[in-house]
């Protein structure tokens, strides 16, 4: 399948995660193992599915990891809107994250067509 840090949804989750060990260190330290724990997880779980996916020896497995990869990032946008609520952080910061998030599953849509994509065309060679 190739090495999945060439991938632009990887390498966008990537960025992502980064940004939240940012916002990680903001977060009061009542927050560490619950709220900024939950961010943190969600972010690498999103990098970490598809690069397990792209490990694996069928594209329906591949998909279903990017699947995975798709909810964390879901996920994140539902713990960046509770920081907001708690008003850990502003509403203009919140919604540039969610920005890029959406922007990243759109990649991730696109790179899991492609894959449907493969997985069909090999099933009829």
């Amino acid at each position: 399948m190739g090495d999945f840090r060439n991938l632009e949804t990887w390498r966008e989750c990537r960025k992502i995660r980064m940004a939240m060990w940012e916002l990680f260190s903001r977060l009061p330290p009542n927050e560490r193992y619950r709220l900024a724990d939950q961010i943190i997880q969600a972010s690498r779980s999103s990098t970490a599915n598809i690069a397990e996916g792209c490990g694996r020896y069928h594209y329906q497995e591949n998909i279903q990891f990017c699947r995975q990869a798709r909810g964390s990032l879901y996920e994140l946008i539902d713990h960046i809107l509770i920081a907001e609520e708690c008003k850990y952080i502003g509403k203009e910061e919140v919604q540039e994250i969610i920005n890029k998030i959406e922007k990243t599953l759109m990649l991730l849509n696109g790179y899991i067509r492609h894959l449907h994509s493969k997985k069909k065309n090999n099933s009829t060679s």
